[in-house]
């Protein structure tokens, strides 16, 4: 079978004039918006939008979730990038928001029975802030005039009271030991023992107290009488005990005043204190607040050696080393942490968390080290996060980058199932550096929105399954709104909002026009607009910029257009290579001429931020077998799933359409030539039996005109996707190659509606130098590419033998007669068939 037709049935094919009846007209090219239907001359003669465009359904979704605040009807936001979720949750947010009154304030103050849990104390929005500033008043008031209480002349005429009153019954205590002694021979001393005195019986002897061991010593010697040794000694123990039993009291007493002491110390101090204290207590009626007042109160009684010391100098740990403590220091274990102030909140809290991670979500126990290098910490280092700043209210955020964040999407929802939060340092080695503190938990009522794409939603719904309880709303965006003189009118008024917020030039009406077109384009379909304003705002920036390096008063159209090009160019590098090697030959492509089983097929490549289609040359060859259809790019590992069911569908479609009557025996191979990257989509089938069917009737197919479309076992041309790009694609091969006004691309009949081409193209169309015709069915497409009909099948099940469909049926005929006389004649020769295992072994070895 010849892999190409002679020149002069090129000539023929090249001077064949395009089927009219499959030929698109300009008009449904590419829509059109006239500038005089816009209602202005320039932006500057309409109302900026002021309402959100084009997600009726998502925010409809929204405002229903922000009204209903139960548990668990918090809103995962989806929609892809672009469409404005955030700038469209933040406006609707701050309208709603307002209507609601601020939160509670949010305080952690010290609990004095156990440090290690911080005691939470809630206040009305704004008064959190006139608590601690009336606490801190308080302490400094505290370390003014504490040393001026325990000097003033009240407070020492009650000490020296309690003294003197002390000195008289130590005096008569004493007096009572002296009348004890008294003509006994004995005296009463005072004993130096290191740095105390205690009282002690001496014998007198001469005048003078001896000790006990010194008189013994006389008796030794002969210098004193050991009959009256005796007698004083035992009278020494009977004084002495009744001695003892008068220091005990003496020691009693002396407790005893210490007592009265510390008791005129805590008058003196709470009489004052609770005066200080009187205009907090009744500022601040709450229980938990006066409970925590008392505490303090409590705790400072306890501790009034230390506030005794404000601003005066101690004796240090050395001897004569002396210094002053810090009033900081004592003070303290009095303050109070405000960790959440809404004084300046006007209705609820709207919270956008940028950069969730645990610590800016949920907030963090900060740890500080001493001298010693020892980690501390107190309720003062309890700084809280976005997720506690938002109770009462709404936070925000990306749900990807918080997922990515180790521990923040557990905490989220633990959070958010058991509406408490308790504040701690995430550390995953805990075991190292502990924090000691457990904080009283918060009760939460915030209502969170995530954003996220829709496949991530999807993902978590089905491995997470307490997503579907804790985001019972789902507020999706979507990617396009109707196309509508409404629409267009609002599109208008977002070009004038954007105009004005960015202080663009006024844009023309022809700009507008321009702008709702690339809009169209971005949305794939005639009827649409798209909604990924963010990629708009862009192009009105881009365009602004332009039209004032041209010094214009105003964007024209023009100057959208150099902005679409020069946004092409940027990323269009690729493409052009490509084309490079096409212009000099390195990958093969035919515009012209017309080739047996083999068709120009086209594809995109998709760069991420850019997408492109250029032409790829499809060829097939049958061959007597039985293998069938056979996938080169499958064989060789580099077709994707898709694109191997569409090759699989042309054996169904084979098939039904020609083995009635006979089975389908063939061997026949398909393959993208030049193809080194991998293929995958069903796109491609149609071309590919296009192919197919050339290699099995003979008949050329042009080359001047590039297939797309995917295929059923019908043969009904299904619709594919980057039908633009694709003849965008072949229309450059063509100019660059030069434009002969026969070439042009075959597309699904069901894409027409997709068409937004370049200006350029239809312009092409509009001269007749190039062309977009459009099939609905694979009968349609091989008479358009071989000129010949396909064929129908008549009374006897037959088809005509001119026709496409008859010479293909007659070669697989052919093929089929021909695979059974060979296994006849072998079997003639004594021959068995091998099997098919058996002979790949063969092979191998």
């Amino acid at each position: 079978m010849p892999a190409r037709r002679s020149s002069s049935s090129r000539t023929t094919a090249k001077s064949a004039s395009p089927d009219a009846h499959h030929a698109l007209t300009p008009e449904v090219l590419r829509p059109r918006v006239l500038p005089e239907s816009l209602g202005f001359a320039t932006t500057a003669d309409v109302e900026p939008l002021d309402e959100i465009l084009g997600q009726q359904r998502g925010v409809e979704a929204f405002r229903f979730g922000m009204g209903l605040f139960r548990k668990g009807y918090n809103i995962f936001v989806t929609g892809p990038a672009g469409t404005g979720r955030l700038a469209t949750v933040r406006r609707l947010l701050t309208e709603l928001s307002s209507e609601q009154e601020a939160p509670e304030d949010l305080a952690y103050v010290n609990n004095f029975k156990h440090p290690e849990q911080p005691i939470l104390l809630t206040f009305p929005a704004g008064q959190g802030a006139g608590f601690q500033k009336s606490i801190k008043e308080f302490l400094e008031l505290l370390k003014r005039e504490v040393p001026q209480i325990f000097e003033s002349e009240d407070y020492i005429q009650r000490k020296n009271d309690i003294a003197e009153a002390h000195e008289k019954r130590v005096m008569a205590f004493y007096k009572e030991m002296e009348e004890k002694v008294r003509d006994t021979g004995l005296v009463v001393v005072n004993m130096q023992m290191g740095p105390f005195t205690r009282p002690d019986v001496l014998p007198v002897v001469d005048g003078q107290p001896k000790r006990m061991i010194e008189l013994e010593d006389m008796v030794e010697h002969g210098r004193f009488p050991r009959e009256e040794f005796e007698r004083l000694k035992k009278k020494r123990e009977e004084v002495k005990e009744q001695i003892d039993h008068v220091i005990q009291q003496v020691k009693a007493l002396q407790k005893e005043v210490t007592a009265r002491h510390e008791e005129v110390d805590r008058l003196v101090f709470m009489s004052w204190a609770q005066e200080a204290l009187r205009p907090v207590r009744e500022a601040y009626p709450g229980a938990k607040v006066q409970a925590h007042l008392d505490a303090v109160l409590d705790h400072m009684v306890e501790n009034l050696d230390e506030l005794r010391t404000l601003g005066r100098p101690v004796q240090g740990p050395m001897p004569g080393m002396s210094f002053t403590p810090p009033a900081e220091a004592v003070l303290h274990p009095y303050q109070v942490n405000l960790i959440v102030d809404n004084a300046e909140v006007k209705g609820q809290p709207v919270i956008i968390e940028s950069w969730p991670t645990y610590r800016n979500l949920f907030g963090s126990i900060e740890r500080v080290t001493d001298r010693t290098g020892t980690w501390r910490t107190d309720f003062t280092k309890i700084k809280a996060g976005a997720f506690v700043k938002a109770n009462g209210g709404f936070l925000v955020l990306n749900l990807m980058d918080a997922i990515m964040e180790p521990g923040v999407w557990q905490t989220l929802k633990r959070s958010l199932k058991t509406e408490l939060i308790e504040i701690e340092t995430y550390d995953p080695y805990y075991f190292f550096t502990a924090t000691g503190l457990k904080p009283e938990p918060i009760p939460m009522k915030v209502k969170v929105v995530v954003l996220g794409e829709p496949r991530l939603y999807w993902l978590l719904r089905y491995y997470d399954p307490d997503t579907a309880k804790i985001f019972k709303v789902r507020a999706d965006w979507e990617t396009s709104m109707d196309r509508s003189d409404e629409s267009t009118a609002k599109v208008a008024r977002f070009v004038r909002a954007q105009a004005d917020r960015e202080n663009l030039l006024p844009f023309t009406a022809a700009a507008v026009a321009r702008v709702v077109e690339e809009a169209v384009r971005m949305a794939g379909r005639q009827e649409k607009i798209s909604t990924a304003f963010s990629r708009l705002a862009d192009l009105l920036l881009e365009a602004d910029h332009f039209a004032r390096r041209a010094n214009a008063p105003a964007v024209d159209a023009k100057h959208v257009h150099e902005a679409v090009e020069a946004r092409i160019y940027r990323h269009n590098q690729i493409e052009e290579r490509i084309q490079e090697m096409i212009d000099r030959g390195s990958i093969f492509v035919d515009v012209s001429g017309a080739v047996t089983a083999q068709v120009n097929g086209l594809a995109v490549y998709s760069m991420g931020d850019y997408a492109f289609g250029k032409p790829s040359r499809i060829t097939a060859a049958v061959s007597m077998g039985k293998e069938g259809i056979i996938n080169i790019e499958r064989e060789a590992e580099m077709s994707g799933p898709t694109h191997n069911k569409g090759v699989f569908i042309l054996s169904g479609f084979l098939r039904r359409t020609f083995s009635q009557d006979k089975p389908l025996s063939l061997a026949a191979s398909i393959a993208f030539e030049q193809s080194y990257g991998g293929v995958d989509g069903d796109s491609a089938s149609s071309t590919e039996l296009y192919a197919l069917l050339s290699a099995l009737s003979g008949l050329p197919l042009r080359q001047d005109v590039a297939v797309t479309g995917s295929v059923n076992q019908k043969g009904e041309v299904q619709p594919i996707g980057g039908v633009n790009e694709k003849i965008e694609g072949f229309y450059l091969c063509c100019k660059r190659k030069g434009l002969t006004g026969t070439q042009g691309v075959m597309i699904p009949k069901a894409n027409v509606k997709d068409l937004v081409l370049a200006p350029e193209v239809v312009e092409a169309v509009a001269k007749g130098e190039f062309h977009v015709f459009a099939v609905a069915t694979v009968q349609e497409g091989i008479e358009l590419l071989t000129g010949r009909p396909a064929g129908e099948r008549d009374a006897q099940g037959r088809y005509s033998m001119d026709s496409v469909f008859g010479l293909a049926d007659a070669t697989l005929a052919r093929l089929a007669e021909g695979l059974r006389d060979f296994a006849a004649k072998g079997e003639e020769n004594g021959e068995k068939p091998k099997k098919k295992g058996a002979a790949r072994g063969k092979n191998a070895d």
